[in-house]
């Protein structure tokens, strides 16, 4: 299909007039109760047109109404699943075609961006007036539609009304309601008569087009809604982050831990020793499952209870964990940990939980010192062991994620963590407030 005829079989195309049209609806309403318009003029059919601009300034002041036009633009100037089905997180869905392209928008185009950023929002706002601007856009928007609605009905019975004329055909003049002189020009006016008809098409095309741009700058979002939707894109993306880290260190401790141990057992070919590390596998994978189960119920929205977390009160599991795998682990705590409170005291035992399971897994059986004090209302964490041949040179295993997530906890707590090469030794340094 040529290029400049592919929207007729666009079914947006439709939709955009059959929105124009609809517009008329309130003007050619109030020309037929005001009297003396029965018969109207061009002067009269200007009257048509100003009737309705007060009473339609009126109407946007109810808040409920720019939600009305907001659904009926999202529903017939951009069609798609979007317009009726609402996402998980209260956005739009979109809905691509064969070509990748949502029906009704463009490459390239604004509302292919959405909302902050939302797939598949076509920038129209869907909720009540929030501010006298929102009101005063959404009358701006009324008049518009109206106006360009009146346009429409006009000239689609007025350009049809010229094509036959063209053809030969002796027709009525919708306007002035007289008889409009048929052609004089035999083949050649007949030859025009397809014209008028294509301005027709060409008219619905672009008005379709200018229609959908003023709805997404006259119904879009607000500062105030864009703000909020911003928030609650930066609150789903912290709350990704947070089940990621989750993942990453609990499974990659637990697995950490078993490859370790099961190494270890194997080599030292001792049945007591292998069954204490078989043990040590055993309990390390059932507190794995038990935060997968956690994590996952938080990703399926149950509803149900998101289940305890470990704190630094369970830091011996950790700690037995990795003794077990032949880690020699010195531990010294000072302080109440009894006073660090629960969000810190968990996040602590994550940062404590990877900073083990990178010593093993990047560094091995050697000789590890943990401190953990508690004092002038800060908690600091510190994880020490001598750099080996591969942890000096860089070439363990890992994409250095878990030293990330580990800043990332800190960070959202108001701390930081540090860790580098300290002479002979890697040394990972935690820094939390308690308060």
């Amino acid at each position: 299909m040529p290029g400049p005829l592919r929207p007729l079989l666009r079914a947006v195309t439709y939709t955009r007039w059959l929105h124009l049209l609809v517009g008329a609806v309130v003007p050619l309403g109030c020309g037929l109760i005001h009297p003396g318009l029965a018969d109207p003029g061009p002067a009269g059919w200007a009257l048509v047109a100003l009737l309705p601009v007060p009473l339609l300034a009126a109407v946007a002041m109810v808040p409920s109404v720019r939600r009305a036009e907001g659904l009926q633009a999202r529903l017939m100037l951009f069609p798609g699943a979007h317009a009726r089905v609402r996402a998980p997180h209260g956005g739009p869905v979109g809905t691509r075609g064969r070509t990748g392209e949502r029906e009704g928008v463009r490459p390239g185009d604004p509302a292919g961006d959405g909302l902050a950023g939302v797939a598949g929002d076509p920038g129209v706002s869907a909720v009540p007036s929030a501010s006298w601007t929102d009101r005063a856009r959404t009358a701006a928007w009324l008049v518009l539609r109206a106006e360009a609605g009146l346009a429409a009905v006009f000239l689609s019975v007025w350009l049809p009304q010229v094509a036959l004329t063209l053809a030969g055909t002796a027709v009525e003049d919708p306007i002035a309601g007289a008889p409009l002189p048929s052609a004089a020009g035999g083949p050649a006016a007949a030859a025009l008569a397809p014209l008028p008809v294509l301005v027709l098409v060409a008219v619905a095309v672009t008005g379709g087009e200018l229609m959908a741009a003023a709805a997404r700058r006259l119904l879009g979002p607000s500062v105030k809604e864009r703000l909020a939707a911003l928030e609650e894109r930066t609150e789903r993306l912290l709350e990704r982050n947070r089940i990621a880290r989750e993942l990453h260190d609990s499974l990659g401790h637990a697995l950490t831990l078993a490859v370790v141990q099961a190494g270890a057992a194997r080599a030292a070919g001792d049945p007591e020793f292998t069954d204490r590390a078989l043990e040590a596998i055993e309990e390390t994978g059932r507190a794995a499952l038990e935060d997968l189960e956690r994590v996952l119920l938080l990703l399926r929205e149950t509803g149900g209870p998101p289940g305890s977390r470990p704190g630094l009160a369970e830091a011996d599991r950790l700690l037995d964990s990795a003794r077990s795998s032949g880690a020699r682990v010195g531990a010294e705590v000072t302080g109440p940990l009894e006073r660090v409170p629960g969000p810190v005291s968990r996040e602590a035992y994550r940062m404590l939980q990877e900073g083990l399971t990178n010593v093993l897994r990047h560094a091995g059986q050697v000789p590890v010192d943990v401190r953990v004090a508690v004092e002038d209302a800060r908690l600091r964490l510190e994880i020490r062991n001598p750099l080996t041949a591969g942890a000096a040179t860089g070439t363990g295993p890992g994409t250095g994620s878990g030293l990330r997530g580990v800043r990332e906890r800190a960070a959202l707590l108001g701390g930081s963590a540090r860790a580098g090469r300290d002479g002979d030794t890697w040394v990972l340094r935690v820094d939390l407030p308690l308060h």
